[in-house]
Parts: C-alpha cells; sequence; structure tokens
C-alpha cells in the first residue's frame, strides 16, 4: 500500500488543467448578481435561455412559491417512492396535451430525459443513428444505451436513410430540433420519411424549440407534423421557454410506460422539485394564453441576425431564437465575450469541445420581452467590443 496513492492518482488532472490553461479553454464560474445588487444599469442577457422571459414573471414565481408551501421544497424521494405529487400529473398532462403527445413524464433535468429515452429505448441489438450536431445529452444517452450507433454527418438525411437502411432490430434517428450551437433546424418532416422508409422510429429533442417554434410556440414537432404520431418520441426541458427547471419525455403511452418501468434516470433519480413543477405549469398556462409570444421570439432573433450582419459580422441565420456569431479563435471569443460583459451585454461563449467544428464563437439568444430599441443596442454594444480582424 502506498501513502501517496491517491496523490498519483490525481497527478493527471495538473497535466490536464496545464493543457487547457495553455489553448485558453479553461472554464470559470461566475455567478450572476441578484437583481436588486445588479443596479439601474444591469447587463441586458443574451446569454440565457429564458426565451419567453418567464423566469421572473410573477405568475411563474408565485405559482413555485406557492408548490413550495404545499408540497415543500423538494419532492423527497424517486417518483416511484414518494417523489410523485399531483403538480406532476397535471404538469405530464397539460405538456402532453399542448405539444400534441399522447402521454409525458417529467424527470428532474433535460438532460436526464435524454439519458432515460435513449437508454430505455435503446439496447444490445438496436441501432441508434445521431446527427454529429447533437447536444452532449443526447451523446450520452447513445453512450449509454448499449447500442449500436452510428454518427452521421449533420443534417444529412441521406446519411441518416443509408445508416437505417437494412437494420436488423430495431432502429432510431436521433437529433435535436433546433441545434444549440449555431440555432440551425433539423429537417424533421424528411427524417421522418426516412425513418419510416425503413421501420424506424424518431426521437427528436425539442430542448430549443418548444416555446419557439410551431403554433403558439407548440414545438418543432408539431410545426412539422409530427405531434403525436406513433414512431415519434420527443424531449424537452423545462428550463428554457418555460423558466424552470426540469425536463420531460413526450411520446406515446406505450413508450412512457417503459420508461417508468426501465429508464434507470427516471427510476433511480429523485423527483423534480415541486416548485420547478409549478413554475413550469405556471409558465405553459402563460404561452398558452398569449399565442403571440413564440413569433416575437422568432422576430427579435431575426433582428438580431439582420444588425450583426449589416454591421458585417459573420452571423448563423437563426431557425428559432438562437444566433451565433464566429470569432477568430477561442482566445478571441473569450476576450469579446469578456469585452461585451464590461459594455453591459451579456452573451455566450462557445469553443472547443463544446463546437463540433472545433471553431470559437459567440451565441446571443433572442427572448420574447425584449424591445427592438434593445435588440439593436445590444448590436451596437458587441459590434463595438469586436475584435479587430474579425
Amino acid at each position: 500500500m502506498h501513502d501517496d496513492a491517491g496523490v498519483r492518482a490525481f497527478d493527471r488532472l495538473e497535466a490536464a488543467a496545464r493543457r487547457r490553461r495553455a489553448a485558453g479553454l479553461v472554464r470559470t464560474l461566475r455567478p450572476r448578481p441578484a437583481p436588486s445588487a445588479a443596479g439601474p444599469e444591469a447587463p441586458l442577457d443574451l446569454a440565457g435561455n429564458d426565451y419567453l422571459g418567464m423566469a421572473r414573471h410573477p405568475e411563474v414565481t408565485a405559482a413555485a412559491a406557492a408548490a413550495a408551501h404545499t408540497w415543500g421544497a423538494g419532492a423527497t424521494g424517486s417518483r416511484l417512492v414518494t417523489g410523485s405529487t399531483a403538480l406532476h400529473a397535471d404538469l405530464e398532462a397539460a405538456l402532453a396535451d399542448f405539444c400534441g403527445f399522447e402521454s409525458a413524464l417529467v424527470l428532474a433535468s433535460g438532460y436526464a430525459a435524454n439519458l432515460a429515452a435513449l437508454t430505455a429505448l435503446g439496447a444490445p441489438g438496436a441501432l441508434i443513428v445521431s446527427d454529429a450536431g447533437n447536444h452532449a445529452s443526447l451523446i450520452d444517452g447513445c453512450r449509454l444505451a448499449r447500442a449500436e450507433v452510428e454518427v452521421v454527418p449533420h443534417r444529412d438525411v441521406a446519411a441518416f436513410a443509408k445508416a437505417l437502411d437494412g437494420s436488423a432490430g430495431p432502429a432510431f434517428a436521433v437529433t435535436d430540433s433546433v441545434f444549440s450551437v449555431d440555432g440551425d433546424a433539423a429537417p424533421l418532416g424528411a427524417l421522418a420519411r426516412a425513418c419510416r422508409a425503413a421501420g424506424a422510429a424518431l426521437v427528436v429533442d425539442d430542448a430549443h424549440g418548444l416555446g419557439v417554434l410551431g403554433a403558439q410556440g407548440r414545438g418543432a414537432p408539431a410545426a412539422a407534423g409530427l405531434a403525436g404520431a406513433e414512431d415519434v418520441v420527443a424531449t424537452v426541458t423545462l428550463s428554457k421557454s418555460l423558466g424552470s427547471q426540469g425536463g420531460a419525455v413526450l411520446g406515446p403511452a406505450r413508450v412512457i410506460d417503459h420508461l417508468v418501468n426501465e429508464a434507470r434516470p427516471f427510476i433511480f433519480d429523485t423527483g423534480l422539485a415541486p416548485p420547478a413543477a409549478g413554475a413550469a405549469l405556471a409558465a405553459l398556462r402563460l404561452l398558452r394564453g398569449d399565442p403571440n409570444l413564440a413569433g416575437r421570439v422568432r422576430a427579435n432573433a431575426a433582428l438580431l441576425h439582420r444588425c450583426l450582419t449589416a454591421a458585417g459580422l459573420d452571423a448563423t441565420r437563426p431557425d428559432a431564437a438562437v444566433v451565433s456569431v464566429r470569432a477568430p479563435s477561442a482566445e478571441a471569443a473569450v476576450r469579446w465575450a469578456a469585452d461585451c460583459r464590461a459594455a453591459g451585454v451579456l452573451v455566450g461563449c462557445f469553443r472547443p469541445p463544446s463546437v463540433p467544428d472545433g471553431v470559437s464563437r459567440l451565441r446571443l439568444t433572442a427572448r420574447a420581452d425584449l424591445t427592438a430599441e434593445q435588440v439593436e443596442d445590444a448590436v451596437r454594444r458587441v459590434v463595438r467590443a469586436a475584435p479587430a480582424g474579425r
């Protein structure tokens, strides 16, 4: 037995830290100030995912507080033991109805929802075909599913069709509806046709589509005419358009029943906290009651794109709420984001390995509660902070 065994076990961590510092890829936690402490010139947030401005909506926060008073701060256990409440059941029914699916299952995060769907549906002998641009939670779900996994080029329907063709066992195509780095949308209709030709199912992560795409923001599957289809499963997060926390899997009742009995991220995880469930349910009611919210997000995203490109920046055309702007390097992206913060605008900074193409960029997210004047002013600040030689 060696007294220094623990020290040697961690030696590689220092080497990894040195490599990150040399590459300019060190990540740092920066707590945001409470609104009361932010002062009159609080930074304009174009970095978060609160697309509809629900996170601080008084009806949403009141619902969270009421749920805490009624049910407690935490779920107290897994959903199959003590962690299910009437709020969870109401939220599942409301999500399924709004998004157009037969059934829904709420989990503690969108990440957990993706892990649950893929690990419960995938199995030895199954095939999962995954888009190269998919979110990390889908990638991890594929890795844990014990199925054969084939990664195909980004948004390449022909590659999906070729991979699915002739599969001997159950087969699934897996894709984000809107990709989180550049904000481009998957060709869901064409992917569904390729799946049906091969007898496969389609699994769609609609984290960035719910509340933004489709009539009233019912999501990308609804916009593509796929909601409620017997061969389509969708996952959503409650932490973006609904301003809360948690995730859900939507699909045919037999799929949801299978997840309740087989999905380890559901069975062995503590249930979603009641305040988060209450907040998400209130946000969903507000979304249902205002048919213009989703359109306002998309309009502000389009305005962001027009202003950025008019200023000569290389910005992606948004299919939903996300607009990205390419940076010359990882180091330039970090400096640019810091300079934007100093100028009063919060933006996302994406660098390797978070970006599948290795190209660093800033990511700006539109919100329904921003005015055109706020968007235009924010873009002027981003442009002024841009690195030379952009």
